[in-house]
């Protein structure tokens, strides 16, 4: 297959539920290859992709300096112009401006300090799951717990009130729909409405939190904003805290499910895990290089000087970065299919890497690895009681449902 081809498959359903064969198919054109007729370039290997994050000759194309023809397309206000007032889509130096601003939240000890609230909202979710599960009755996983401890751990840090959680998940869904592949700009409809619903939320709990501020992220962006300084503009404090709603809890979301799934598939690594012969932490860590909750990124080349390698890349031109390629690259990983926790130097690369690396890694995987450890300590016996449904999405690859039955009792 040529890179066209394999950028047209990868927009397909089949491509979208299993890109693996066609990533396959991507490396054996090389690390990188032009895609022709378009101002694209197709990435897969790790040690490229690697080096085109950390790479300042390589930036986001920013909605600013779209073409004209292209911003009168995009419904203002709508998914794709909140986005771009994020730190997911800025360059230096507002990138660095924006990104201090929210780094205070993802310490290293802020982060910690958050592991009792964490343990304690994952066992009132395996009590419920219980409770549903009774008798042996099928229970959905992603609804009940992959969707439901994420989306309270990142609403209690930013303060979100508990009766008001249950609205996200749909509205993350269509909302994330702008960050898919796809040729038409009519299709973002639904997550332009998603949008507007999510500024209007946030519009009037920064209200309510500039009255009466609280100990959370709400309270602390809005006075930065209040400060009319230049850190933090009105639309870049909505549109950063949409991004922290649904980043905060999408990833992992599909970092729950996608290992509860591997599990299933792989039930002699799931034992040694329950045992202790294999820690949580490196099942996370392989669960994430397996079947990363993020398959691709890109950035643009904003400099004479981009290089992938000897491969040059034209300012303003594209280059899709496939990190589920990355992931599976022989040249960095030892039988990169195989699923398998006791691998050595496991650094995946799902969460990014420099100026970009994710803000909420490390809560990820702190939720991961309780949620995992409780899991499995709580239910001696798991099975899949139906087979899953996957989302129809590329960038953010998970599943939709997955149908399980619990038990207490080994």
């Amino acid at each position: 297959m040529e890179a066209e081809q394999i950028v047209g498959a990868l927009m397909t359903p089949k491509g979208r539920g299993d890109p693996y064969p066609l990533y396959a198919a991507a490396r054996e054109l090389g690390p990188v290859r032009r895609v022709k007729d378009l101002p694209m370039h197709l990435c897969t290997g790790y040690a490229e992709i690697n080096a085109v994050l950390r790479d300042n000759a390589f930036g986001k194309l920013e909605f600013d300096r779209l073409p004209e023809e292209w911003r009168s397309l995009i419904a203002e206000d709508g998914a794709m112009e909140s986005f771009s007032r994020s730190v997911l889509e800025m360059n230096p130096p507002n990138h660095r401006r924006v990104r201090s601003l929210m780094s205070s939240a993802f310490t290293q000890r802020r982060v910690a300090g958050l592991e009792p609230a964490i343990v304690r909202m994952t066992e009132g979710l395996l009590d419920e799951l219980a409770a549903l599960g009774e008798g042996g009755r099928p229970v959905d996983f992603m609804e009940n717990f992959a969707f439901r401890l994420p989306v309270n751990v990142i609403c209690e840090l930013l303060g979100v009130p508990e009766e008001d959680r249950y609205r996200f998940r749909p509205l993350a869904h269509d909302l994330t729909f702008v960050l898919e592949l796809t040729e038409n700009f009519d299709d973002f409809g639904p997550a332009d409405a998603a949008a507007v619903q999510l500024r209007a939320y946030f519009t009037e709990l920064a209200e309510r939190r500039r009255a009466e501020p609280q100990d959370d992220l709400v309270s602390a962006l809005v006075q930065v904003n209040d400060a009319h300084d230049g850190r933090l503009s009105d639309a870049e404090l909505l549109g950063n805290l949409l991004l922290l709603l649904v980043a905060g809890f999408e990833t992992t979301t599909n970092l729950l499910g996608n290992g509860l799934y591997l599990g299933f598939e792989h039930p002699e690594v799931l034992d040694l895990v329950r045992k202790g012969e294999i820690s949580v932490a490196a099942y996370v860590e392989e669960v994430l290089r397996h079947d990363s909750p993020v398959q691709l990124t890109s950035r643009i080349a904003v400099s004479e000087d981009a290089r992938i390698g000897g491969h040059h890349v034209p300012p303003g031109e594209q280059v899709m970065l496939l990190i589920g390629a990355a992931n599976r690259d022989p040249a960095r990983f030892e039988n990169p299919d195989v699923f398998d926790p006791t691998r050595s130097d496991n650094v995946p690369l799902s969460f990014g890497a420099g100026i970009h690396y994710c803000l909420g890694q490390g809560l990820a995987r702190l939720e991961g690895k309780i949620a995992f450890e409780m899991l499995l300590e709580r239910f001696p016996v798991m099975e899949l009681a139906a087979q899953p449904e996957r989302r129809d999405r590329l960038v953010l690859r998970g599943y939709q449902t997955l149908p399980i039955t619990v038990s207490s009792a080994a």
